[in-house]
Formats: C-alpha cells, sequence, structure tokens
C-alpha cells in the first residue's frame, strides 16, 4: 500500500537511523507485533519492559509508512468534541476518552525525555473559531471542559488580537499540549528494545494469519514461521487487510514545512499549536530548530497517484492560508508531502480483538487526529488484555461500539 507522497520532512532529516535484519528462521516468542511506526513501537515498548517476550516485524524499513509522514501533533483534544461524544454516548463516556488522552501527553513526555534527542517538548494548544458560526459551539465546549477540571482559558476576540495577533471570534488555549518528531521516536524506542533482547525484523511482510484457541501462526512472505500467544496488528492503514469489515474511512491529509523562521518573527508560534473549528481543519506546530509545520486540506481521496499530483497545490493553498493568518510570517515550502490518513465515525481509535480474527489477534488502530495519543493509550489497554486484566478503555476502544 502506497502511504505516502512527496517529501516527508522526517525522513529526509533524519535518514534510515537504524538497520534492522529480515526475518530468515523460524522464531517463537510470547508477542508478534506487525508494524514497525510509532503505534508498534510503543505498543512494543510497552510489552517488553513488563517481561514479555517481543519480536516486531515490518515489510518496509522501520518507521518508512505513515509515521514518516506523521505531522505529531500531540494533544488530548479529539476531532469530535467532547460535547459530540457526550450526545452521542454519555457524560462518563466523553470525559474517560478526554481524561485518558490528557495524561497520555505526560506518558509519551516520560518515554521521549528517557529515550532522549527526539524533538519533545510541551506547548500550548490554541483552537480557534475560523467561522462566526462555530463561536457558540468552542463556548459549549470550553464550559464542558472548564467544568471538569481541563486546564483551559477563554479568549475573546479582543485578547486574541492583543496577546496572539490573530483575527478569530473566539479560541479555547489549552495548556496541555506537545510535539515531537515521530520517526525518531520510533527508531529510537526500537533500537533501544532490541538492545534490551526484543527481535526487530523489517523487510518482512506477513502473508497469512492463523490463529487458534491458544495460539498465533504468522507466515511470512518467504516462508519463516512466527509461533506467539499472541498478534497485536499494529500496521496503520494496512492492518485492513485483515478484515472484512470496513472500520474507518480512508482519506488523504497534506503539509508542508519551512526552513528555521526567526524567533522573533516565529513569535509565539514557536511554543503553541494552532488549529481551527473548520472541518477538515488548517494547523500549525512549530519543531525545535524554528520551522513551521502547516498541514490540512484533506480530501476524500486515498489514490495515490491523485495525491502524488496534488502535493504542490495543497502546500500552495496551505501557504496562502498561513499568509492570510499572518502577514508578516515569511512560511514558504521547504518540504511537502501527503498521506493516507484515516478517521472513525467517532474520532475514537479501535484496540483489542475482532471477532473475525478471534481473541489471540489484537488490533492497533490508531486512526483519528491523535494517532500518537492514541498509540499510548493502546499500549496500556492491550498489554492488560494480554495479562487478562481490566482497563478502563477496553469497552470503548472496542470494534464493539462499530455495532
Amino acid at each position: 500500500m502506497d502511504l505516502k507522497s512527496g517529501y516527508p520532512f522526517w525522513a529526509v532529516k533524519n535518514g534510515l537511523m537504524h538497520a534492522f535484519p529480515p526475518l530468515d528462521a523460524d522464531i517463537r516468542c510470547d508477542v508478534a507485533v506487525v508494524g514497525a511506526g510509532i503505534t508498534g513501537a510503543l505498543i512494543a515498548d510497552e510489552l517488553a519492559g513488563h517481561g514479555h517476550d517481543v519480536v516486531v516485524l515490518d515489510q518496509r524499513d522501520v518507521c518508512w509508512g505513515s509515521t514518516s509522514a506523521s505531522t505529531a501533533l500531540l494533544q488530548y483534544e479529539n476531532d469530535t468534541h467532547a460535547t459530540d461524544l457526550v450526545r452521542r454516548y454519555d457524560q462518563d463516556t466523553a470525559l474517560l476518552a478526554y481524561q485518558s488522552s490528557l495524561e497520555a501527553i505526560s506518558s509519551i513526555g516520560e518515554i521521549a525525555n528517557a529515550i532522549g534527542d527526539v524533538d519533545f517538548d510541551t506547548c500550548d494548544s490554541l483552537y480557534y473559531a475560523s467561522r462566526r458560526k462555530d463561536r457558540t459551539d468552542l463556548e459549549d465546549e470550553f464550559a464542558w471542559r472548564q467544568k471538569h477540571g481541563f486546564p483551559v482559558r477563554w479568549l475573546n476576540r479582543g485578547t486574541l488580537k492583543d496577546e496572539y495577533q490573530l483575527k478569530a471570534p473566539a479560541a479555547i488555549l489549552s495548556t496541555v499540549a506537545a510535539r515531537v518528531d515521530p520517526y525518531r521516536l520510533a527508531s529510537r524506542l526500537l533500537h533501544r528494545m532490541q538492545k534490551q533482547g526484543a527481535r526487530v525484523f523489517d523487510r518482512t511482510q506477513v502473508a497469512s494469519i492463523k490463529a487458534t484457541a491458544h495460539s498465533v501462526q504468522l507466515t511470512t512472505d518467504n516462508g519463516m514461521l512466527v509461533k506467539a500467544q499472541y498478534a497485536v496488528m499494529a500496521s496503520g492503514y494496512e492492518s485492513q487487510r485483515w478484515l472484512r469489515q470496513r472500520v474507518a474511512r480512508n482519506l488523504s491529509s497534506y503539509a508542508y514545512i519551512t526552513d528555521p523562521i526567526d524567533p522573533v518573527e516565529l513569535g509565539w508560534l514557536a511554543n503553541t499549536l494552532l488549529w481551527e473549528s473548520a472541518r477538515p481543519y488548517l494547523y500549525l506546530r512549530s519543531t525545535g530548530d524554528g520551522r513551521l509545520l502547516a498541514g490540512g486540506e484533506d480530501d476524500d481521496h486515498d489514490i495515490p497517484a491523485r495525491r502524488d499530483r496534488s502535493v504542490d497545490r495543497k502546500a500552495a493553498t496551505l501557504q496562502r492560508k498561513v499568509s492570510r493568518l499572518f502577514p508578516h510570517l515569511k512560511a514558504q515550502a521547504a518540504f511537502a508531502w501527503a498521506g493516507t490518513f484515516a478517521e472513525t465515525r467517532d474520532g475514537l481509535p479501535l484496540f483489542g480483538p475482532h471477532p473475525e480474527q478471534g481473541p489471540r489477534v489484537l488490533f492497533a488502530l490508531a486512526y483519528g487526529g491523535n494517532g500518537i495519543t492514541y498509540s499510548m493509550l493502546g499500549a496500556g489497554l492491550l498489554r492488560a488484555q494480554i495479562e487478562h486484566r481490566a482497563h478502563p478503555l477496553t469497552a470503548l476502544f472496542s470494534f464493539s461500539r462499530l455495532d
């Protein structure tokens, strides 16, 4: 599956950080994790760090799929408002989803700081009403978050103009958010796991899965066998190939990044994520070396050739939007890219077994704009399932909610 187009910045910046061998012999393990991007790396790290014998497999070089194209905004806010989750489900469900994601930001920070050198930093998140009609929805969302103790502040039109030089009807400022280089974090995690005894194999494609009541057998495209107690399918958008049920909708999303910008010119954008109320939304974030990353312009087509042709045009559109918001910024594109993006109907991820594959095959589908945050939550959830323990998110993130 062709997952990306153009020149994803993380791959250009980092190159091929670590080489891992392909699998060339039959092996056994406790858990086989299929997918060596950021989702697979976080899950494998959680399992290996708690005594499980883990094998990680990827059909490409590690991190070379969607992770290299991720824009890695780390937020607790869902693409679906908490107030919408309340209407779809109930108060407790919305609160659980948002509080869990809030806690996941600090968990990712602990891992990133332990690994080191992954361009992790905490920051604010400014969510603004890009249309006058969206103000009421934002007011309701702010009231809900404030009532339940989330770290938010309401900004009116005057405050936005004075403090942020931003022309918008209103905004919610959240003081808990972060950014990271996802490619670097995943690669360094996998390298650390390998040094500590976990086995990582790239350029190894799983061709078939055979699950029984007590084990799972994976067969690779060159005939090697991996026998495990559990398999975790963490290959992102390609995991759909193992399910007949269509569980999410694939889109294409676009991004570009600038050369480093003078800190004075970058101003508050150096430590604040920015995103808008319109859907699909424009978003901005910075990097540690002062680049500005802009993303959005999602479309409903996940056709690689069409996506390839659209990269430059979409990047130009994003650049015009940034220029309208911040006329003083020289925010020309240095690299532009696009990638497959998937979303569920409620904006929440899917973790756990699916009836089609049985209880020994666990899926890790961290779909939506909070993919890395969800992956952090899914790591703990799947470990609990493997260890036969209860977990508060099991029901909420299960496939049963699609029924």
